[in-house]
């Protein structure tokens, strides 16, 4: 039998990840504390009780919220520039807490040099993670989310962006979830670890496009730009520049091959295998609503 992972703090939880890892927590016996900025956004979940509300970059905030937990299920902040040092302060108020053992939610393809620019801030906090002795941790890489197939879609039925004929190891928020659980049921047995979380195969925008064409009626095609075109074609947003290089990044680490590595992570921890492009689409047809207008 093993051993109890005893109070799991769960961040994010009312995020598409968190909220299913603390509902899979709960199902499995354990006490689990629900962290987010807004305790009101937070659902109410029998078994599972909500933290008082704190900012990852607000340390004292965070000490309280984690107070009394054994093992932090950290899950990623919103990009932005300060990201890294945000997570910093997180796991600075984790130790504070007691809390003895991190299992970060990263990103696949983690590197310094990582052409995502948003994967760098995962590579800086797994590092910042791995720096303190004594501290017991486990990385999940996940790669692009299922999700985001469909939303990155114009309504005009086209996917536009540098990604080449590269393809992305995409995965359901699910099946994250399923595998945070497993890992946080059984933590020391996977102490140490990074696993990268993938969907069953890598696919090319060009054969996404070919499935959210089936499950729409429509005809929706995936149109490869250059960087300056990707940059163009973003302009109208008004996002910041950081934001907008992060957005073309990702297509450039898809025609890198930086994404497209497939990993049985899923199936080995879970004993189901990951959901499809397909299946995703036909379960949830509320991701592709904007097509159907």
């Amino acid at each position: 039998m093993s051993p109890s992972p005893g109070v799991v703090a769960v961040t994010g939880a009312s995020g598409r990840v968190g909220r299913r890892v603390v509902d899979r927590l709960v199902a499995g016996g354990v006490a689990v504390r629900q962290v987010g900025r807004d305790p009101a956004r937070i659902p109410d979940v029998p078994g599972a009780v909500k933290a008082p509300g704190a900012e990852y970059g607000d340390r004292e905030a965070m000490c309280a919220a984690l107070e009394g937990a054994d093992t932090l299920f950290l899950v990623s902040a919103h990009e932005w520039p300060g990201r890294v040092e945000e997570h910093r302060s997180a796991v600075d108020a984790a130790i504070s807490a007691g809390v003895e053992r991190i299992v970060y939610l990263s990103f696949q393809g983690a590197a310094p040099d990582a052409t995502f620019t948003f994967a760098r801030d995962h590579w800086h906090t797994e590092q910042y993670v791995r720096a303190h002795d004594g501290l017991a941790h486990t990385f999940l890489r996940d790669s692009w989310y299922l999700a985001a197939i469909p939303a990155m879609t114009g309504r005009d039925g086209v996917v536009r962006g540098p990604a080449g004929n590269g393809r992305v190891a995409a995965v359901g928020h699910a099946d994250i979830a399923d595998v945070a659980a497993v890992v946080l049921l059984d933590a020391p047995a996977h102490d140490g670890a990074t696993y990268d979380v993938t969907g069953p195969v890598a696919f090319t925008l060009a054969e996404a496009a070919e499935e959210m064409s089936r499950a729409t009626g429509r005809t929706i095609r995936y149109l490869p730009e250059t960087r300056a075109e990707a940059y163009a074609s973003r302009a109208h947003y008004g996002a910041p520049e950081w934001e907008v290089r992060g957005w073309v990044t990702s297509y450039e680490a898809m025609a890198r091959g930086e994404l497209g590595a497939v990993s049985d992570t899923v199936r080995r921890l879970t004993g189901h295998a990951p959901m499809s492009l397909r299946e995703f689409l036909a379960k949830h047809p509320r991701s592709y609503a904007h097509l159907m207008e």
